[in-house]
């Protein structure tokens, strides 16, 4: 009996990346891989790296941080939730995120500017800069 391509033993990483919706095409994921966004078993990895059933990945999508388990193996990219059941998240990575997401909602971890000031904020700055240029 033939295996079928999805249940294949030898899958890249780059491709099992964009299989389970991480990246939206190889090219980004392959990129993210030589980049250093993507660490198999801790350590860096080449995009031809064959992943296995159980190994961890560290993978960093724009600000998110995910740690997750590989549980199978696709070389073909399906729906949403037929890409989740490719993997699971650790309970430590899905706090973290929640967490930095609750950060950066909050503003915590940057300055949220209120937009132009106003004319009134304006001559403040104005009087504070030239009172500050006399002494």
């Amino acid at each position: 009996m033939a295996q079928k391509p999805e249940e294949d033993d030898k899958v890249r990483l780059d491709k099992w990346l964009w299989a389970a919706r991480f990246y939206k095409t190889r090219a980004l994921a392959k990129a993210a891989i030589e980049s250093g966004k993507v660490h198999c078993r801790g350590e860096r990895c080449k995009p031809s790296k064959e992943p296995r059933i159980g190994d961890e990945l560290q993978i960093r999508v724009g600000l998110e941080e995910r740690t997750v388990l590989v549980k199978a193996l696709s070389v073909v990219r399906r729906g949403a939730p037929e890409a989740q059941a490719l993997y699971a998240e650790t309970e430590q990575s899905i706090a973290k995120r929640e967490n930095a997401a609750a950060l950066r909602k909050s503003g915590a971890m940057g300055i949220i500017s209120e937009g132009k000031p106003t004319k009134k904020q304006r001559r403040q700055l104005h009087q504070f800069h030239e009172s500050g240029a006399e002494d």
